[in-house]
C-alpha cells in the first residue's frame, strides 16, 4: 500500500521541514539580520553589534532551542525564555515584529505557509513567556 505526497509530508517533523540544524541556522541568521533593520525592535539589538561573541552565542541557544522544540534531536539546557527576557519589558506589539521577522524569513527562504503556520502556533504558545515579564 502508497502513501500519499500529502500522507508522507505529515510524517516528516517540522525540524526536517525546516531544513535541520543548517535550515534552522539560516533562519536565524535571517531573523536577526532583520531585527536589524525593523524599526520597531532594532533599538534592542543594535547594542550587541559591539559583542560579536555574545550575538553569536544567543544564535546557538536561539537555533538548539527551534531545534528541539521542532522534533530535532538533543535538549535545550539554556535559561528559559522567562529568565532569558525578565526585566526586559517586551510590548506586544514588539513580539509581533520580532514574529514578522521570523516568518518573513521563512517566507523568503522558500518555506511553505504550512510550515511558518507551524512556527507560528509554536512562537504564540511562548508570548506570554516573553511579553511583559
Amino acid at each position: 500500500m502508497t502513501t500519499s505526497l500529502a500522507e508522507q509530508i505529515s510524517t516528516v517533523s517540522l525540524y526536517e521541514r525546516l531544513g535541520a540544524s543548517a535550515g534552522i541556522r539560516r533562519i536565524i541568521d535571517g531573523m536577526v539580520d532583520a531585527h536589524l533593520q525593523n524599526p520597531v525592535i532594532q533599538a534592542r539589538f543594535l547594542p550587541y553589534l559591539n559583542e560579536p561573541e555574545r550575538v553569536e552565542e544567543i544564535k546557538q541557544h536561539t537555533c538548539t532551542f527551534f531545534a528541539v522544540h521542532s522534533g530535532g534531536p538533543g535538549s535545550y539546557s539554556g535559561r528559559s525564555m522567562t529568565e532569558a527576557h525578565r526585566g526586559m519589558n517586551i510590548s506586544d506589539t514588539e513580539y509581533m515584529a520580532a514574529i514578522d521577522d521570523i516568518l518573513g524569513t521563512m517566507e523568503a527562504q522558500g518555506h511553505d505557509r504550512e510550515t511558518r503556520d507551524e512556527v507560528l502556533a509554536l512562537l504564540n504558545a511562548l508570548k506570554p513567556e516573553i511579553t511583559n515579564v
